[in-house]
């Protein structure tokens, strides 16, 4: 073999050896390009800003316990089946729920509790009904039924993070150490879980919804209120159920 053609021979090997050497080295920056990537996306979540949170309007409750308001002695009861991303359930918390309060649950004619419908729309829901329940522990269910509620954005789109909803509950004043343990140990998932049963056997199947309930003679009366309705709507099916009742 002559000089020439081992000249072309090595020429040929030292191409194939600079291909490979760039492949390689190709395969290791999309490798790592993707590890970053993946990465990015992890650890994102956990360190970019939480938007400002917003200050909701004081909503004035009398005998407030837990998720619930009201006399319990009061001759209706009004279960309200809700959902914290739904934006109706935040037009009803806006343009109603107050003078609901005002006319009917303060003056004692009706006792009035939230129930959510575990994850309705999704995972944020079910995480920001257990927030209000754990922000209950501290008797502030309320107090973060309305932040979640003033700082709704979106279905699903982050609003009720984790990082999100403990920043309302810091603004809100609550112990974060015991609000904190409280969602670590997923005390009130079964409760959300439960609400969510218990919004199907009652047939429940939009948000927001009100089961209306009383006694005639003895037996357990139901009228049902659906979608976010004006206090015209409230105050018709509470008096026909008052008249029902003889009072």
């Amino acid at each position: 073999m002559s000089n020439k053609e081992m000249s072309k021979r090595q020429e040929r090997k030292e191409q194939i050896r600079r291909k490979e050497k760039q492949s390689r080295l190709v395969s290791i920056l999309l490798i790592t390009l993707g590890a970053v990537f993946v990465a990015f996306f992890i650890i994102w979540p956990n360190v970019k800003p939480v938007a400002e949170v917003v200050t909701p309007p004081q909503v004035t409750r009398t005998n407030a316990d837990f998720n619930k308001v009201g006399d319990p002695n009061a001759p209706i009861k009004i279960l309200e089946y809700s959902d914290f991303q739904c934006p109706y359930c935040r037009i009803f918390y806006e343009n109603t729920e107050a003078q609901l309060i005002e006319q009917y649950v303060d003056t004692g004619v009706v006792y009035f509790e939230y129930k959510s419908v575990g994850g309705f729309i999704g995972p944020e829901s079910r995480d920001a009904a257990e927030t209000a329940y754990c922000a209950g522990d501290q008797g502030m269910f309320w107090e973060m039924h309305d932040a979640i509620f003033a700082n709704q954005t979106g279905e699903n789109v982050g609003a009720y993070s984790t990082r999100r909803l403990e920043a309302l509950a810091d603004a809100i004043g609550l112990d974060m150490g015991e609000y904190n343990d409280c969602i670590s140990t997923g005390k009130y998932a079964d409760l959300v879980e439960q609400d969510a049963n218990d919004a199907t056997a009652a047939g429940i199947k939009a948000t927001p919804s009100f089961l209306v309930l009383y006694e005639v003679n003895g037996e357990t009366q139901t009228r049902v209120i659906q979608g976010a309705q004006g206090i015209d709507v409230f105050a018709q099916e509470i008096e026909a159920a008052l008249a029902e009742m003889g009072q």
